[in-house]
């Protein structure tokens, strides 16, 4: 089985999340850029955001910001958002079970598909670190995703763009693909996927057909 990340792997979407995140915490006074927030949060869920910023400022978020911002990034979504060029086509050539284990809500990973004509591919295989105790870099979400469609966790690859996400799987004993070629990859990444596990890096998703053949023989 592959699985694959949502965010910035099947779907362009840390460019618009991001923004909408320091567009909301501009308006209560927490100064953070999008690409300061793409720097220090890739790959974690909301929630495990919000429980830092609150640490580091020593103070609570108002009351309704997490609704807020996810009502406001579905918004966004719905209009902006674009699948990763080639995605499509790579999915079409994978054979078997495809699953998708994502650190955002279910709600967005399945509005981020739907709008996307990505969510055929992957039928009722969607996983959400909410579904879990402990996020990513904790190898929890994956090990799910593998017990519940019935796959053995060492046949699993998976396919991510954050260090925290390839530290996951490499954790649940799953074989990791590094994915750069989303809008926010680039500097660093390469170096931090490779660092964090990454048994490869591609840049072009249509890459993956080869990096699965290598990794598995298929």
């Amino acid at each position: 089985m592959v699985i694959f990340d949502c965010n910035g792997v099947l779907v362009d979407s840390e460019p618009i999340a991001s923004a909408v995140l320091a567009d909301a915490f501009k308006r209560v006074g927490v100064l953070l850029t999008a690409d300061d927030i793409t720097r220090h949060f890739h790959g974690r869920r909301s929630a495990d955001i919000f429980a830092i910023v609150e640490k580091a400022t020593r103070r609570r978020l108002p009351p309704g910001f997490a609704a807020s911002v996810a009502d406001e990034t579905l918004r966004r979504f719905r209009a902006e958002l674009r699948p990763i060029p080639h995605v499509a086509h790579a999915l079409s050539w994978l054979r078997g079970p495809k699953a998708v284990a994502s650190s955002s809500p279910i709600e967005r990973i399945r509005t981020s598909l739907e709008v996307t004509d990505l969510l055929r591919f992957f039928d009722t295989r969607l996983f959400s670190a909410s579904f879990v105790a402990a996020s990513k870099p904790a190898p929890d979400l994956f090990l799910l995703a593998a017990h519940r469609t019935g796959v053995d966790p060492a046949q699993c690859i998976v396919v991510e763009d954050s260090a925290v996400g390839i530290a996951a799987a490499a954790a649940a004993g799953m074989a990791p693909i590094g994915f750069i070629g989303g809008a926010h990859g680039g500097g660093e990444l390469v170096r931090e996927l490779m660092t964090a596990g990454a048994r490869t890096v591609i840049a072009d998703i249509r890459a993956l057909k080869g990096a699965v053949i290598e990794l598995r023989g298929w």
